[in-house]
């Protein structure tokens, strides 16, 4: 992390494979993000309904699903999905790289590495989860509404007026800071791990799959530290 934030300013910046990186990561998860988001909100509006029925609160449900899904749903799934998807990408593309002395031989041509392979994907992961968090938003309200539409016959401008109605300026800050944060955390450890794969194509696995766990650990671990500070600013 030092070494990133060290070399992320200076010159020469590798414009075109950060934008190349993003559309690896960022449209090529699209479907997979389309179909988890969907069923996440539908799935979570079909559970929650009839806890909220025995209360006579099925009107509410709406608010509840706005709330759950871009606090804490959102970033969560689409995180979690591209620890898996984009976390053993980066760390079996990097380490097959070094395994096949690829990585040495664009020190020795003057070229360096880091710059090129680390810091473009860091900045890539850093841009494009932000960015598949709120289409996964919009996804997974729409799986919600389909259920809700289909149970209460809501329409779509009652439905998203009901859904956004208690949420805050706080929540949108939370849930991009969460994104922003996992995000970098997926970048900075699958490209560690792959940057500094050995044992030839044993290590490559290993990269991959340490990756992919020590990601999700982390994430877990950021979400609740994230989710305490903002806490801490709604009870100011």
């Amino acid at each position: 992390m030092v070494r990133f934030f060290s070399q992320v300013w200076r010159p020469p910046y590798e414009g075109k494979e950060i934008l190349r990186q993003c559309y690896q990561i960022g449209y090529k998860s699209l479907g997979l993000i389309t179909m988890t988001g969907f069923i996440t909100g539908l799935v979570f509006t079909k559970q929650s309904r009839p806890s909220l029925s025995e209360f006579g609160a099925t009107s509410w449900l709406p608010s509840l699903v706005g709330i759950a899904i871009i606090r804490a749903l959102a970033p969560l799934v689409t995180s979690l999905i591209c620890a898996g998807k984009v976390g053993s990408s980066l760390g079996a593309e990097l380490g097959s790289m070094r395994v096949t002395e690829q990585i040495d031989a664009m020190e020795v041509s003057a070229v360096n590495p880091f710059k090129y392979l680390v810091v473009s994907r860091v900045l890539a992961t850093t841009i494009a989860i932000p960015l598949l968090m709120s289409y996964t938003a919009f996804v997974s309200l729409m799986g919600s509404f389909v259920d809700v539409h289909l149970s209460e016959q809501t329409s779509l401008p009652l439905f998203f007026q009901k859904a956004f109605e208690k949420i805050t300026f706080l929540d949108f800050a939370a849930s991009l800071t969460k994104s922003i944060a996992y995000g970098f955390t997926i970048g900075i450890v699958g490209c560690y791990q792959g940057f500094y794969a050995s044992q030839g194509t044993e290590g490559v696995g290993k990269a991959a799959n340490t990756a992919v766990v020590l990601s999700m650990f982390l994430i877990f671990i950021e979400e609740v530290i994230i989710v305490q500070i903002f806490n801490g600013f709604r009870t100011v």
